[in-house]
């Protein structure tokens, strides 16, 4: 999780998105999309008081729904969770006021005795 460090950091966040993805090493995981869930914490710098309704002012988590989706929706395996939230990252990173994201991807599926394995990874804009 990312929580704001200063008063003028705002994270906007996506919790526990499940979608299908064909995703993994195992030849079953190649063979059928299973579930993923992913969660995102994207931090932008905002040096105003949040007392707007103007929608443009901020981050749109909608957008990079659909941009997840989309990639879900594209058919293309990919082996490594490590790979799929590098991606994810790259996709928060299109909006240019995102300086900071953090991206778990848990497979819940996968190990029957374990809720749910995956990893989270922390990226920062490059400068």
């Amino acid at each position: 999780m990312l929580l704001p460090q200063t008063d003028e950091e705002l994270i906007t966040r996506i919790r526990n998105l499940q979608l299908e993805f064909s995703v993994g090493v195992l030849p079953e995981e190649k063979l059928a999309k299973q579930p993923v869930i992913i969660s995102v914490w994207m931090s932008s710098i905002c040096n105003w008081r949040h007392d707007s309704d103007d929608i443009d002012a901020y981050v749109s988590y909608a957008d990079l729904v659909e941009r997840i989706k989309n990639l879900s929706q594209s058919g293309r395996h990919i082996d490594l969770v490590e790979t799929l939230a590098e991606e994810i990252a790259e996709l928060a990173f299109l909006d240019p006021r995102i300086v900071k994201v953090i991206v778990a991807v848990d497979k819940p599926a996968i190990i029957l005795e374990a809720e749910g394995v995956g990893i989270t990874i922390r990226r920062s804009r490059e400068t």
